[in-house]
């Protein structure tokens, strides 16, 4: 998948690590809640990609409150009048997913704006609170949060305690400097002997590690590397201190239009199901079990995925390989063996 930027100058490594540095300030510094360009503020539309940088190309969709819809939601959220959206994107964002934009105060990325979506047609206004993806499920946990739109993936295990409305596929890629001839081809085999960072209590951080258990079985070596940000990920990358970078496939493809024209271009080396070989991956709106939030959320979704405003975010940000034709309340996950 490539990134289109329009109308922008692309940023080099050097200056991509300078932006990278001011997300870490900004996101810290930020209170946990950010102001929505185009959101329920009495209009009849929202507008996709603001302040996005230059990775999204802005688009105003047209789109009102449901009554029907909104209905269906539990009365203390209906009486609250906002829908808390949780992201799990400290410290440095997650472009295109969820990062600061350039405002420096507005959560932008297909997430938040699909957040912005549902709560649009459920006569929400939205309030982002920022986390580390740890602290994310605490607040979902604690109610202290809604429901969190962070690239979460469904898992049988996570449906044992939370609820999902699904709105994404969830594919892994393995980013790896241009000049790297490797390939993944889909058998963990090829992976014997290299050096792969990936994201702590992730489920591609599972998956690697139960194909690292399966190398060394085989009297065979896979050396997992942890990095506190994405940022430090691709330093390491372009020092060569590792071969690969095993994340969602969103920031791969981000890297890779990023870098196109540096001196140490990234490229996608191949992907993989963020729910493994068995059960295609999705990605899930999470709120807390039996909170009765779930199917109002997926309603929402699916309304958006029917009138065209969904494929108008996933198209404003390049996306639209990884667009569901319906939302589904907690559908298969990956499954238990797999954990």
């Amino acid at each position: 998948m490539t990134q289109h930027i329009p109308r922008r100058r692309r940023r080099t490594i050097a200056s991509a690590a300078l932006v990278a540095t001011a997300l870490i300030a900004s996101l810290a510094a930020c209170s946990g809640q950010a102001s929505a360009s185009g959101t329920s503020d009495g209009s009849d539309s929202v507008t996709v990609g603001a302040h996005s940088n230059g990775v999204a190309t802005e688009t105003t969709v047209e789109l009102k409150q449901v009554d029907s819809i909104r209905d269906t939601l539990p009365e203390s959220v209906k009486k609250s009048g906002k829908l808390v959206v949780g992201l799990g994107a400290l410290p440095s964002g997650f472009p295109p997913i969820t990062y600061i934009g350039d405002d420096q105060k507005t959560y932008t990325g297909t997430d938040p704006d699909l957040a912005r979506l549902v709560a649009k047609v459920l006569g929400l206004q939205p309030e982002f609170k920022n986390a580390t993806w740890q602290n994310l499920f605490v607040g979902i946990d604690n109610g202290t949060i809604d429901t969190g739109f962070s690239n979460i993936t469904v898992t049988e295990e996570r449906k044992q305690k939370y609820d999902f409305a699904s709105y994404r596929q969830d594919i892994l890629a393995f980013a790896v400097l241009k000049k790297n001839t490797w390939q993944f081809d889909g058998d963990y085999e090829n992976l014997a002997g290299l050096t792969v960072a990936t994201d702590r209590g992730t489920n591609q951080e599972k998956i690697l590690l139960e194909w690292q258990q399966k190398l060394q079985a085989e009297g065979k070596t896979l050396d997992v590397k942890y990095y506190p940000d994405t940022n430090a990920v691709y330093l390491a990358l372009n020092s060569v201190k590792i071969d690969a970078y095993f994340t969602p496939n969103p920031s791969v493809a981000y890297q890779e239009t990023q870098t196109a024209k540096t001196a140490n271009p990234i490229r996608t080396a191949g992907t993989f199901s963020g729910a493994g070989e068995t059960v295609k991956g999705l990605i899930a709106a999470t709120s807390k079990k039996g909170s009765g939030l779930a199917e109002p959320v997926a309603a929402a979704l699916n309304y958006v995925i029917e009138h065209g405003q969904y494929a108008k975010v996933l198209k404003a940000y390049n996306l639209a390989n990884e667009s569901v034709p319906t939302s589904e309340v907690n559908p298969a996950g990956l499954p238990l063996s797999n954990q």
